[in-house]
């Protein structure tokens, strides 16, 4: 952003702020994002109408202003207000030092956009527009990663909208507080949701070929630790998870839950505990016992964020004020401890009979529990920072559970009571090593209210 004033009395100040502005490019495409330009630096209704078209014309993710001096809000405020992507406005300048600087007249003329900035914000705000800021000098803060992580949440809110999940028998009857409908799904978020059915799997199950099973237990034996005495259930297991995987390639859909208790009923020969885990490897989403939102939720994140997993809190250990995270099975084998081990389940929960699953052990690290509740009308976004250690992680300890002791930023019995009080539900996502900020601004962009715990 610029004014056109400086182009008729001043245009000694376009080439210096032209090139910060490649400067402040540079930093951001070196920080992993990709650049869409403007197609000029924009100074009148007309050059901001013709970058906001660009903009919405090639999808982008998010839109990053950045004034490289003043700039009246009342030439870029209907173009900011038709784009359809999350702004984040870029607040920096190109010295750091201003006071101490020779010709300081020249000084204030290259580094005042700020108030540019507090124009065109007052304005959007006035128009009840979003917007996320980021504030500091590029060198001398955190402003250009601050920028990024607005950008890496703007990406998931855009995958989240998109997401397609593959549902395997169904919601678990009983559970209610993930439970939405697939219109409400679709109307609010704009995910979708397929049902395996009988003649699904039908068309897919008889596509496996045992050459097929043979290499994904060879690849297994490579990647895991397999400890199985349950053969055939292996095999059929391994049978039961590659028609999954066909029938989630062939429908684009990259979330899938699994209800253990009716996917007998689809007609797969086993619980395919072990693709469950895979699928999340793959950087899809998952969830369990027919959880479509908490599934979205994962796929959504995941596509930005590499090391993510479905879980849910199981049991506290008060003394230690801890809380493990499990659930049967269903982990995500990326952020194993050690290696994974995959061994028989006896599996009493449908016809199938046995199966077999994979374990494993969370590693230590910083990680952020992200819940997603529905409401009547909305949805929350509940977070919460917290610690997974290094205790209680034994070999042989829990040895059949995928297990992790998280340490919330808090005691558990004031987390344990806030998270209720905030209507979470049993099933959440778990982020390793995330932004907190980040992922507040990514509920917001969802429209969902935000809760940090």
């Amino acid at each position: 952003m610029f004014v056109a004033l400086y182009d008729n009395n001043n245009p000694h100040y376009r080439d210096p702020m032209v090139k910060y502005m490649k400067t402040l490019v540079s930093m951001l495409e070196g920080a992993g994002l990709e650049v869409v330009m403007a197609d000029e630096v924009c100074r009148l209704k007309d050059e901001f109408a013709r970058a906001a078209k660009k903009f919405n014309d090639e999808a982008v993710d998010a839109v990053i202003t950045q004034h490289l001096a003043y700039s009246p809000s009342l030439e870029s405020v209907e173009a900011l207000l038709s784009l359809e992507a999350p702004i984040v406005v870029l607040d920096t300048t190109p010295d750091y030092q201003v006071i101490k600087m020779a010709g300081y007249q020249s000084a204030i003329s290259a580094n005042h956009g700020i108030h540019g900035v507090q124009d065109m914000c007052s304005m959007l705000k006035r128009c009840g527009r979003a917007y996320y800021l980021c504030v500091g000098h590029a060198m001398h803060s955190e402003v250009i990663s601050e920028a990024v992580g607005m950008c890496r949440a703007a990406a998931a809110a855009k995958a989240f909208r998109k997401v397609r999940v593959g549902s395997v028998g169904g919601a678990f009857t009983g559970m209610g507080d993930f439970r939405i409908s697939d219109e409400r799904y679709r109307s609010d978020i704009g995910a979708q949701v397929e049902y395996m059915t009988p003649q699904i799997v039908s068309k897919y199950l008889p596509l496996v070929t045992e050459e097929e099973i043979d290499a994904e237990i060879a690849s297994d034996r490579s990647k895991y630790a397999v400890e199985v005495s349950f053969c055939e259930e292996y095999r059929e297991a391994t049978r039961a998870g590659l028609a999954v995987r066909k029938w989630m390639d062939a429908e684009k859909l990259n979330a899938c839950t699994v209800n253990f208790l009716t996917l007998d009923q689809c007609g797969l020969p086993k619980m395919p505990f072990v693709e469950c885990c895979k699928i999340m490897e793959r950087g899809l989403g998952y969830a369990g016992e027919g959880d479509v939102l908490t599934a979205g939720l994962v796929a959504a994140l995941s596509s930005v964020y590499p090391e993510v997993a479905f879980t849910e809190m199981f049991c506290p250990d008060w003394e230690q004020d801890v809380i493990l995270l499990s659930h049967m099975g269903e982990s995500n084998p990326n952020l194993a401890r050690w290696r994974p081990r995959i061994t028989d389940l006896k599996f009493t929960w449908n016809s199938c009979g046995n199966t077999v699953a994979m374990y494993n052990c969370y590693r230590p690290g910083k990680v952020v529990y992200v819940n997603l509740a529905p409401r009547e009308d909305t949805f929350a976004l509940i977070l919460t920072e917290g610690e997974l250690l290094d205790v209680g992680l034994e070999r042989g300890a829990y040895r059949n559970a995928t297990q992790g002791w998280f340490k919330p930023c808090k005691e558990i019995r004031t987390f344990l009571k806030e998270f209720s009080l905030a209507g979470g539900t049993h099933h959440s996502a778990m982020i390793y090593n995330a932004d907190i900020e980040e992922l507040k601004a990514f509920g917001q962009m969802m429209g969902f209210d935000v809760t940090v715990i």
